[in-house]
């Protein structure tokens, strides 16, 4: 079934659950209201009857003033279908037929108390008030036999009243009045309502299914711009976007999947240049491996040929070697770098000081610098306890200084050391060619050479893989890392490394 027909048929159940709620609701109120509205008409009748009973004509003796005044009530109640039943102290009737007993011993009680006994329908099985059903006339010969239908096949109200004298022990029942409608007639009320109450309804239904099919039409179509906007996603169009206002979950929905969107076109665009950045890779280390591949086997053909002099031969080994242990560093740095990215590198974490390691970077990488025209400046405290592992540590420090020196000409290179509350802070600042903002944004990822011109040197500057694999690392170790750079004036790379217990969760590389 189409969104449409559901939204549809949800108002429809919805609207209509409620016209029958309140319908059922407003009926019996309606018939309770007709029914009490009847009792206390009838009980009105009742009270008005025991009063005119006893105010006859003066010189007519009781019996005379009493059917004087019941024939002129009958004739006047006949319109209104009103039946009179007037009984003595044993609530035994007395008019219209004397001598019978038609009052259940539960009602006798009542009445004997003082209280009024309502009858909603003599005909109905739950009402206890009046003696049980049975079959033919009652005869006062037969007191055994009681009739609830009082002489008629209609359905009847009856209200009874009991009628109370005072005397010095207290009230005494002398009588009662027992007077009754038929329930047709107190039903007319509620029939009316019924009838108004099932127009209502066919009205509200029609309404309600316009007004469903505008509200569902709004909404659905709300979605099918959502729907073919993601289409045309799926066919690789990421310039969609989707209009809306800040009203409600579908407008959070389409404001949603417009970012979602701007986030597959920024990864789409990243993606891209990550290929870029490996096509460049792929050019650039085969033109590295080119180089000592072609010098290895020109070497080694001349030595076959003997077209190389004897006493050329030990110097074209040394540069046969120095050529194969380039072409191994190209290699493990990429073997290293998948090791530390996937996770499978383990570190071994321990407490110590750094001061060695520092000094170490400096003497190792000072003839590399001193080519360049640079100098490599150790500033650092003859303390520097930090928790890592050692080897990583030291690697992380070589790559970020050789890759000061291969864009520092002439310069100073300066590497630092320091503890800070729960950590360690190592930081390697040059005075090169810096970066812009661009090139800031791109130095961590994998391939990228901020100058491919400038990669002259050995080790990270060949392969663009130096600082991704200093990321990586640090992230390992559960630190920071931070780079500050302004063109022509030179960066610095800091390293932030966290005491155990304090280390940074990162859920991926």
């Amino acid at each position: 079934m189409k969104l449409i027909y559901q939204h549809i048929l949800s108002f429809l159940v919805v609207i209509l659950t409620a016209v029958m709620i309140i319908g059922f609701s407003t009926i019996n109120y309606q018939k309770e209201q007709a029914y009490q509205s009847n009792y206390v008409r009838l009980e009105g009748y009742a009270t008005n009857i025991s009063k005119l009973k006893f105010y006859g004509q003066k010189n007519a003796t009781k019996s005379q003033q009493e059917e004087s005044f019941l024939g002129q009530l009958t004739f006047v109640l006949h319109d209104e279908n009103l039946k009179i039943f007037i009984m003595d102290q044993k609530l035994q009737t007395t008019y219209p037929l004397g001598g019978y007993d038609i009052l259940k011993p539960s009602a006798k009680k009542l009445l004997k108390k003082g209280q009024v006994v309502r009858i909603k329908d003599d005909h109905s099985e739950g009402q206890k008030a009046l003696a049980p059903k049975i079959k033919g006339r009652v005869k006062r010969s037969d007191p055994g036999k009681r009739s609830s239908r009082l002489f008629t096949a209609e359905s009847y109200t009856w209200v009874i009243v009991p009628q109370m004298k005072s005397t010095s022990s207290g009230e005494k029942l002398v009588g009662a009045i027992m007077i009754g409608s038929r329930v047709k007639d107190v039903m007319v009320t509620v029939q009316q309502v019924k009838a108004n109450i099932i127009k209502a309804s066919a009205i509200t239904f029609v309404v309600s299914l316009i007004l469903s099919f505008v509200i569902a039409f709004y909404q659905t179509s709300r979605i099918k711009k959502l729907s073919i906007a993601a289409r045309q996603v799926k066919n690789g169009d990421l310039d969609v976007h989707v209009a809306h206002k800040r009203g409600d979950e579908i407008d959070d929905l389409a404001e949603n999947f417009n970012e979602m969107v701007v986030s597959l076109k920024k990864s789409n665009e990243e993606v891209k240049a990550q290929e870029k950045r490996r096509d460049q890779f792929m050019q650039d280390v085969a033109h590295e491996m080119r180089t000592p591949l072609t010098t290895i086997n020109g070497l080694l053909e001349g030595m076959q040929y003997n077209a190389i002099p004897e006493e050329a031969i030990p110097q074209s080994v040394d540069l046969m070697s120095r050529e194969a242990k380039r072409l191994i560093r190209l290699v493990n740095e990429n073997l290293d770098y998948e090791r530390i990215r996937s996770g499978k590198n383990q570190l071994i974490k321990t407490k110590f000081n750094a001061h060695n390691i520092l000094s170490d970077v400096q003497q190792q990488l000072k003839q590399n610098a001193a080519k360049n025209g640079d100098k490599i400046v150790l500033d650092t405290p003859d303390e520097v306890m930090v928790y890592a592992d050692q080897d990583r540590l030291k690697q992380m420090l070589v790559n970020l200084t050789q890759n000061a020196i291969q864009f520092t000409n002439n310069g100073t290179i300066t590497v630092k050391g320091r503890r800070f509350q729960h950590g360690t802070i190592f930081s390697v600042q040059d005075t090169g060619i810096g970066m812009n903002e661009e090139q800031k944004k791109y130095i961590f990822e994998r391939f990228y050479k901020a100058d491919p011109a400038r990669a002259r040197y050995g080790g990270t500057g060949e392969s663009g893989l130096g600082l991704s694999i200093v990321l990586s690392l640090v992230r390992q170790h559960g630190g920071k890392i931070k780079v500050e750079s302004e063109p022509n004036v030179g960066s610095t790379f800091t390293i932030i490394l966290y005491d155990q217990g304090y280390e940074q969760k990162y859920e991926d590389e």
